[in-house]
């Protein structure tokens, strides 16, 4: 009989590592602060949609539920750029019809992997348990309500984990909280009359703004859930759009063309809250055998690259290939987990942060297109060598690590090429000797 695993947090990732330690043999206690959002209706405040890409696509087919899920999936093959004068360009992801991203509901797939891991028949959920401490030494939880003892720990509780503040406590981990200064606020773009979609569907739509932005998802029901994404104070702010006349007038300057398919504007821009980003990198995931973080507990991200539920689902793959190859030798699997996949942790917050200058500002810019042109261009030419950035994050599984020394590099080459600091034959030269053909 194997030790009883305890997990904290059933959001998205929880669950999904509750089904993984099972098919191992492990049985999983899982407590979630929350009620269960099978029985309840939860407050509003996260986004309701979420891109998948093919890392969380790898670990939902590692754990038999991606083709359940497919029919409520619904593929976006690029951005579709609206500019101030509602005019419209559209920039695809990638090169091929399967090179695309999918909108889902955050809500369903939750409630969907907490029902696969209570099937499994080893899992045990336990809603309504919020942690307020812990105690490593003793090993005991302590929840509002109860003190348990555990065996291994492993932590899925959010941004504000109270387990990775305990891994801090207890070892020399560095903790850096970086808050973006930016916010969000979800709004609703309802069906045509005729209960069709009022944009194209299968796009990921952008107004791009230079200090904010607004995007579209498209939702199964042929709704859009518009965020709108701006500075949390200053002359054009969250802070500033405080009652209804500069709402509306904020909307008809910068997104006239989507003013008037969103009638409730007003009624749910005033009540529904701002959310707020930031980015968190802590230094250590584990402590000794006995606790492990993962997901947003250990990297929480700003969401410009539609990477936090799918980069928390590859931790969950890692952990799972390291539980695999190490059985039962906790210290070498979270300590091997917490040095080799930090780095690409950090990476991906990094490169959400920059993609969000690229969404709001950069994608109407003439030297972004032509980049883009070119990167395009390349790949043709080495698609096993030259692959843009945006696709080795969202079409393949190569390290967020690598994908970010990669990039720098091809970026790096376009640019002396555009700059006419290299010609073509040194260019295709020096990707061939910089750039090792991708597994």
């Amino acid at each position: 009989m194997r030790d009883k695993i305890t997990l904290i947090g059933a959001g998205l990732a929880g669950p999904l590592m509750g089904v993984l330690l099972s098919k191992k043999g492990y049985s999983v206690d899982i407590y979630e602060s929350r009620k269960d959002m099978r029985r309840f209706k939860l407050s509003a405040g996260r986004s309701i949609n979420l891109a998948l890409s093919s890392r969380g696509i790898a670990a939902l087919n590692e754990v038999g539920i991606f083709n359940k899920i497919k029919p409520w999936l619904i593929p976006m093959s690029g951005r579709m750029i609206h500019d101030q004068k509602g005019r419209l360009n559209f920039q695809p992801y990638g090169q091929s019809v399967e090179e695309v991203i999918y909108s889902i509901s955050r809500a369903k797939l939750n409630q969907e992997l907490m029902s696969l891991a209570e099937s499994t028949g080893k899992i045990s959920i336990f809603f309504e348990h919020k942690l307020l401490g812990c105690d490593f030494e003793n090993k005991i939880l302590h929840f509002d309500r109860e003190e348990i003892k555990f065996n291994k720990v492993f932590g899925s509780d959010g941004s504000n984990s109270i387990i990775r503040d305990q891994i801090i406590h207890n070892t020399c981990a560095s903790f850096i909280h970086k808050p973006l200064g930016h916010g969000y606020k979800e709004l609703t773009m309802p069906t045509s009359l005729t209960g069709d979609f009022l944009l194209n569907s299968n796009s990921l739509h952008i107004w791009p703004r230079g200090d904010f932005m607004m995007i579209a998802l498209p939702n199964p029901d042929k709704t859009f859930t518009l965020t709108l994404f701006m500075p949390l104070k200053g002359s054009t702010s969250f802070e500033s759009l405080n009652n209804e006349d500069r709402i509306k007038q904020f909307f008809k300057t910068y997104f006239e063309d989507a003013y008037s398919m969103i009638p409730d504007l007003v009624e749910e821009y005033l009540e529904n809250p701002v959310g707020k980003l930031a980015s968190n990198y802590c230094s250590q995931w584990h402590f000794k055998d006995t606790a492990v973080i993962f997901g947003d507990a250990a990297h929480s991200i700003v969401p410009f690259f539609g990477q936090g539920m799918n980069a928390s689902f590859q931790d969950c793959l890692v952990l799972n290939e390291l539980i695999d190859k190490n059985r039962d030798n906790w210290d070498f699997i979270f300590k091997s987990f917490s040095l080799n996949h930090i780095k690409n942790g950090y990476a991906i917050a990094d490169m959400a942060l920059e993609n969000y200058v690229e969404m709001r500002d950069s994608v109407n810019d003439e030297s972004y297109l032509k980049i883009r042109e070119l990167e395009l261009k390349l790949e043709k030419k080495f698609p096993n060598r030259f692959v843009p950035r945006y696709s080795m994050v969202s079409f393949h599984q190569i390290p967020y690590s690598e994908v970010y020394r990669r990039g720098k590099i091809q970026f790096k080459l376009m640019l002396e090429f555009l700059s006419k600091d290299i010609s073509k034959p040194k260019l295709y030269k020096k990707i061939e000797s910089l750039l090792p053909i991708l597994k």
